[in-house]
């Protein structure tokens, strides 16, 4: 049967959107991806979405309306949500995993997930668990492991440290279709040649302002939970 490209389940990280950084749209490091692969696309990720959502509205939605078709790659980036939700369970949410893996993998030539960043959210979550329940259930059923452990620069994270910026999309799809090209799907064009950009001296300085007006705002908000929590 004829493959039809990438498919994408997740939350909003792989569903995109957001604000232009230096001109450039803000879209799903996915489709990117599939772009960079010369791939068609089809995503299915929602904004918030836990790994329940994956299971019960995203990959049901996709066998509705797919029709049977085979997928070259098959993607899955999730557990962001989860992590950072009070009373994680890492075992069901290591189970509600393998479910989705399974059915993406069925129909899809290779896997593709990704893992979380270490540093997540303010006040930081700890991913060591849901990075270890990927990788575990990953191993089982051969998918590809994209390590995000060490993503987070400064221009490729927004200042809630959870959300990629524009640059940082592609920067993740660069790391995809690297680790992709190991694995024998070759590269016909890097993301970051696709986007055209001009930073001036005034654009770069107005930038600067907004992320530390901004991030003074997350810290400042993240310091009130901390204190909060500390005198329950």
């Amino acid at each position: 049967m004829t493959t039809v490209g990438v498919l994408a389940f997740g939350d909003s990280i792989t569903n995109g959107g957001g604000e232009l950084q230096w001109g450039v749209a803000l879209q799903s490091w996915a489709l990117w991806t599939a772009r960079g692969l010369g791939l068609p696309y089809s995503g299915y990720a929602t904004d918030g979405a836990r790994i329940t959502d994956v299971l019960e509205h995203q990959i049901p939605l996709w066998e509705r309306v797919s029709r049977g078709a085979r997928y070259d790659l098959g993607c899955l980036y999730v557990g962001v949500n989860d992590v950072r939700t009070p009373g994680f369970d890492p075992a069901a949410f290591a189970r509600g995993y393998d479910i989705a893996l399974q059915k993406i993998a069925a129909r899809c030539e290779r896997l593709l997930v990704l893992t979380a960043p270490a540093d997540l959210g303010r006040p930081r979550a700890d991913t060591t668990a849901v990075n270890e329940a990927i990788a575990r259930v990953a191993g089982g059923r051969n998918a590809l492991v994209l390590d995000l452990r060490d993503f987070g620069a400064r221009n490729q994270v927004m200042t809630d440290h959870v959300h990629p910026t524009a640059f940082g999309q592609i920067a993740i799809a660069e790391r995809a279709l690297g680790l992709l090209a190991r694995h024998g799907m070759p590269t016909l064009v890097r993301p970051s040649a696709m986007v055209v950009y001009e930073i001036t001296r005034w654009k770069r300085l107005r930038g600067d302002l907004t992320y530390l007006y901004r991030h003074a705002k997350v810290t400042a908000r993240s310091a009130a939970l901390r204190v909060g929590r500390s005198s329950r």
